[in-house]
């Protein structure tokens, strides 16, 4: 069994880190292509300015922002250009670490994220979870692995987000550009914690919470004008984390996401949770040992200590699954044995 990943060339991590750099300097992120600026004269000899750009369903737009003799038009114009450079420079560079097999997400998915940046909830505490976080992760470790393939965004909140004054969820995808509505649940009566795109688009957004147990309750987000998902032993899952770069395409946003050791443990925890009809299992199971072979070579005793903080009543669920792992990490990887020995001792 060949190993789960490589390291990428010292020089693509450290350009990934000048993508680190200017997502941290940016404010708001676009929604759409960076586009272009544009003058223009209208049938009385009036110049003015335009913001030509793309929006993420693909549908070319033009925002008017005034006459060219306007001081403060021209203003917004020059922060405008200095934006739309920036943005464009980043995208060249994520072409490259893309093409060298850093974890990028769609366009769709990128304006989702960006939307919910620019209004300030990763900032107060929510966590980008799930696969697009895992490729982050893996961005962040200078680790390759086998592609993955989601259109799924989840978003996870472990207490009350210190925001006032935010739009309700849905508004905030709404904001990209794409129809988004509420999913509605197995039970009518129901509130939805899902979202997604209408014309038949896979693209689907989750609102995830903790649960206080092994349920899966649907529970009130009253900040965010929504309901989201109970899962089990979340709030360990959220209990550490970090603001990292997302990579697209379309442009570079900072997001909050678990640690990768956290990330990985619970990864073990709810592979033993989902119904073995799924294929979900070998999919956290694949993932788990993906980051735990590539935490043990960069970061030492950090998959260990993050195992000895797992509640007490996820143990039983980590040691099946550890067992599991040896269909997917290789023997050769004894670093990452070693971490587990722990759990394998129990």
């Amino acid at each position: 069994m060949p190993a789960l990943t490589a390291a990428h060339e010292r020089a693509l991590t450290l350009l990934f880190s000048e993508l680190q750099s200017a997502a941290e300097r940016q404010g708001e992120a676009f929604l759409g292509s960076p586009g272009a600026l544009v003058a223009r004269t209208n049938e009385t000899g009036t110049q003015y300015w335009v913001h030509r750009y793309s929006d993420a369903a693909g549908r070319r737009r033009e925002v008017y922002l005034g006459k060219a003799d306007d001081s403060a038009v021209t203003a917004r114009v020059t922060e405008l250009r200095a934006r739309i450079d920036a943005a464009t420079s980043a995208i060249a560079s994520v072409r490259l670490l893309a093409r060298a097999g850093f974890a990028a997400v769609d366009r769709k998915a990128y304006a989702t994220l960006a939307s919910l940046h620019n209004h300030g909830v990763f900032r107060a505490g929510a966590l980008l979870i799930g696969s697009h976080a895992y490729g982050a992760l893996l961005n962040a470790l200078g680790a390759r692995a086998v592609a993955y393939t989601t259109e799924d965004v989840d978003i996870a909140r472990r207490e009350q987000l210190a925001l006032s004054g935010l739009p309700p969820f849905i508004d905030m995808l709404r904001e990209t550009g794409l129809e988004f509505f509420p999913v509605p649940a197995l039970h009518r009566r129901a509130p939805s914690t899902s979202f997604a795109e209408r014309g038949g688009s896979r693209l689907r957004v989750d609102l995830l919470v903790p649960s206080p147990d092994e349920d899966y309750p649907v529970v009130p987000v009253p900040e965010l004008g929504a309901h989201a998902k109970g899962l089990p032993y979340l709030a360990y899952l959220l209990g550490a984390s970090q603001e990292i770069p997302v990579l697209s395409p379309h442009g570079v946003v900072t997001v909050r996401v678990p640690a990768p050791e956290r990330f990985a443990a619970h990864k073990l925890i709810v592979s033993q949770l989902r119904s073995t009809a799924s294929a979900k299992p070998e999919k956290d199971l694949r993932q788990a040992a993906t980051l735990i072979e590539a935490l043990a070579e960069r970061f030492p005793d950090a998959v260990s200590e993050a195992l000895g903080a797992l509640p007490r009543s996820a143990i039983r669920y980590a040691v099946r699954a550890a067992k599991a792992l040896e269909r997917h990490l290789p023997p050769s990887a004894e670093s990452a044995w070693e971490e587990l020995k722990s759990l394998r001792a129990r």
